[in-house]
């Protein structure tokens, strides 16, 4: 990696490459943390694995939508997405993870985040009003008061659904969402393509760039 570094015309196309998946995924890390997100959004070309020993969340909702963007090529797509939404979260050991494929003289490279690595409840990861759009998931999951099968438009826990998307017809206002009180997921691995949050805070955050991809390199 350091010797690519070094040969100048290399690092520049290096950050050709780089720059709009590291600022795409700051995003989602550190720019969050100032509200600096809009509600709505193209989504980029890479999704992304999220992985957590534990989230505790209050305002627990959840719709479909869809999310436009482009490929990687420039290209439009659409992806169909399950839109988690917790008013308050709280979350231990988290890690963030995306490939950018295809540098040249390089090949791929990982962007690894992790940021609340802690088992103290106050440095942990918190966020509000968060918005997560899931393509995967997997996690032990526990309800408190849950509704299921309620009308999207007719969510009551939480901030509820984006505005934009029902505008913009990403969202169907009359179809399946289901809801509750409180959740507490466990062992969470995640694949998705956006987070948006009013505030999100990252204690001990960190980041790493490492040439290629895979286990030990992404979150998992």
């Amino acid at each position: 990696m350091e010797s690519q570094v070094r040969g100048g015309t290399r690092w520049k196309r290096f950050a050709v490459v780089m720059v709009p998946s590291v600022a795409a995924t700051a995003c989602i890390g550190v720019a969050l943390a100032q509200g600096a997100l809009a509600a709505s959004f193209s989504v980029s070309g890479q999704s992304f694995k999220v992985k957590a020993k534990e989230l505790n969340g209050t305002g627990f909702s959840q719709y479909g939508a869809i999310d436009e963007g482009y490929t990687l090529t420039g290209g439009k797509a659409h992806h169909p997405v399950a839109v988690s939404v917790f008013e308050t979260a709280r979350i231990e050991n988290m890690c963030q993870s995306v490939v950018t494929p295809g540098i040249p003289f390089i090949g791929s490279v990982t962007l690894k985040l992790t940021a609340g690595e802690s088992s103290d409840a106050k440095q942990q990861v918190t966020a509000d009003n968060l918005y997560i759009d899931v393509a995967d998931l997997g996690a032990d999951a526990q309800f408190r008061n849950i509704d299921i099968g309620v009308a999207a438009g007719e969510i009551s826990r939480g901030p509820g659904m984006k505005k934009s998307e029902i505008a913009q017809k990403k969202a169907n206002p009359y179809g399946f969402a289901q809801q509750a009180e409180s959740a507490k997921l466990t062992d969470v691995k995640q694949t998705a393509w956006a987070t948006t949050a009013g505030t999100f805070t990252l204690p001990g955050l960190k980041m790493k760039l490492m040439t290629g991809s895979g286990p030990g390199k992404e979150c998992y």
